[in-house]
């Protein structure tokens, strides 16, 4: 055996030797040196033991402490047995090990932990009630809530997630009717349900928990969850929640599920209640600052986001401030946007420099670019995009969209699509890409190919809504082939049946059929959720056709403050508003 391994087993005896001193020598070895009680017999045991496990015998290792363990009564001998025994993958053995263990010392939580895991690794589920239930007991009842939190953790690989779920359930059949615990009972409960592909059943959970005490924040945390659901009754416990309890964290998390669903209006309500009600909740203003500058409302998003930036600046440093460098890199990038919309480059660029992390450096370099490219200094802009590191294979790929983009943004069609054609044949099947590759045609006036691109993008994958909606909308906005763009509209909403842009091209298409009221509808529902020019333009039309002249202006005039540079914007105004 090499010196380095002797030294490594005797180290690791030491260990074991001293844990196996016996319970009642515990004070005298605290006083002074004694000698282990272990006899020779059974020292002998645990170093060949020992010995077995680094010759890779591990059935011998494993009988030889499991049997020293026993004799001398060791919680670290019987852990050891179970290492090399999950080491040697023989779930078996290491279930007899923690056992026998758990018969030994029936008030360790560790071993009743080893036990608990095992079990559920060999998937021996209706054997877990007990250890679970005997955990649970060995904490007072306000540790318990947090106790159960962990549980759906412990069944996340097991494979009968129905099972899990029920095993759970008569798990926490004891503490499901207590006020004090039940709230957290139900709540994982639930989570196990709606692991096991039960919404339904879970949301029961819920209100359940609610029903025991109104205030406590489990079940409506899992009510968020559902949310993703189709269970409207899940999002009424949030609200009904947030109605009664000033909950800053939970309100966020709400947010967090209305941007999802892209519910903006929701959105920039709960922001108004949450920045109102929790001034000093920094991330509220960060998300209330990005809001506003999509809303083009720039000195309120510039007001808000500095407040962001004071909050976090002058908060304590805790073990959760690392998350803040990340904050603090999207406020600095959305004040040098709204600073380069006023066209103060030089404030755009200081705002710029105080990004120092390594990992932005491309995405801090592409809004450099921007702003050159702003300045009319194309070539430059480009130039400084081609020379950002491709550390990582997908470096490549995200350089080519920032060109894209900044060329697409200063009105360089021609070039897009060059620049896209080239990238394609490099990357054939880049679906993204080749949707890229199309919209770029369209600009630059080839509609059959532009079509042709599409097409194959759906077929490649269908489930592509984007070229679905792309494609129905050219159709439409063509006036060509309504039927067919309604189909392809129509299947774009199944995919995103919430996208205010989808909801739009369907308004489209019911303008160019002469369903002028059913457009009507569509564009204020899509212009309600989603602010845009392109939107407002169309609503605009449609309510000029209708002679409605004064709405259509002032939805145009809402549309201009939003972007007053959008081409689509200003090609409807002057068409259909000039002499």
């Amino acid at each position: 055996m090499k010196r380095f391994k002797r030294l490594t087993l005797i180290s690791m005896l030491t260990g074991l030797l001293c844990s196996a001193a016996l319970p009642s020598q515990a004070q005298k070895l605290e006083s002074k040196p004694g000698n282990s009680d272990l006899s020779s017999a059974l020292f002998y045991e645990i170093l060949v033991g020992e010995l077995s496990a680094q010759s890779g015998d591990a059935a011998a290792s494993y009988s030889l402490l499991l049997d020293a363990a026993r004799k001398a009564n060791s919680p670290k001998m019987f852990e050891r047995a179970i290492d090399i025994s999950l080491r040697a993958r023989a779930g078996d053995s290491a279930l007899q090990a923690a056992q026998a263990w758990t018969k030994a010392f029936p008030d360790s939580r560790e071993a009743n932990r080893y036990l608990l895991q095992i079990l559920i690794g060999l998937n021996k589920l209706p054997e877990v009630v007990d250890p679970i239930k005997r955990e649970l007991a060995a904490l007072k009842p306000e540790e318990r809530a947090t106790a159960f939190s962990l549980i759906p953790r412990y069944f996340a690989r097991a494979t009968d997630k129905k099972l899990a779920a029920s095993v759970v359930e008569q798990s926490l059949a004891g503490e499901v009717n207590n006020s004090q615990t039940g709230p957290a009972a139900w709540a994982v409960v639930g989570t196990m349900r709606l692991l096991a592909g039960n919404a339904a059943t879970a949301l029961e959970a819920v209100q359940k928990g609610v029903a025991l005490n109104a205030k406590s924040q489990e079940p409506v945390q899992l009510a968020l969850a559902l949310m993703d659901s189709t269970l409207p009754a899940a999002e009424l416990v949030v609200t009904n929640y947030l109605k009664a309890n000033s909950d800053a964290e939970l309100q966020m998390g709400y947010v967090r599920k209305l941007l999802e669903a892209q519910r903006y209006d929701d959105v920039a309500a709960q922001i108004q209640l949450l920045t109102k009600n929790s001034p000093e909740f920094a991330d509220a203003w960060l998300v209330r600052g990005s809001l506003e500058v999509q809303e083009k409302k720039l000195d309120a998003a510039k007001a808000s986001i500095n407040k962001y930036i004071s909050l976090i600046k002058s908060a304590p440093a805790t073990p959760e401030s690392s998350g803040h460098e990340r904050g603090l890199v999207q406020a600095y990038m959305l004040l040098s946007q709204i600073a380069e919309s006023h066209g103060n480059f030089e404030e755009a660029q200081r705002y710029l420099d105080a990004i120092d992390t390594p990992q932005d450096f491309a995405r801090v370099q592409t809004r450099r670019a921007a702003l050159l490219a702003k300045q009319g200094k194309i070539a430059e802009a480009r130039a400084m995009i081609h020379a950002i590191p491709e550390d990582q294979p997908e470096d490549a790929r995200s350089k080519l969209s920032a060109e894209v983009q900044l060329l697409r943004d200063n009105k360089q069609y021609l070039d897009a699509y060059a620049v896209l054609a080239t990238a394609a044949k490099e990357y054939p099947d880049d679906t993204d890409l080749a949707y890229d590759l199309a919209m770029a045609a369209e600009k630059i006036g080839k509609v059959d190919e532009m079509e042709k691109l599409l097409r194959e993008v759906i077929a490649a994958k269908p489930d592509y809504h984007n070229a679905y909606n792309a494609l129905g909308y050219s159709l439409a906005d063509r006036n060509t082939r309504l039927p067919e763009a309604r189909t392809l509209v129509a299947k774009a909403l199944t995919f995103a049946p919430n996208d205010p842009y989808i909801v739009d091209s369907m308004a489209w298409v019911e303008f160019r059929s002469g369903n002028k009221q059913e457009a009507l509808r569509l564009l204020q529902g899509a212009f309600k959720a989603k602010p845009d020019p392109e939107i407002a333009a169309h609503l605009g039309e449609v309510l000029w056709n209708l002679e409605q002249h004064a709405q259509a202006k002032t939805v145009w005039k809402e549309g201009l403050a939003l972007s007053p540079d959008n081409e689509t914007l200003k090609e409807t105004i002057y068409r259909l508003s000039k002499p």
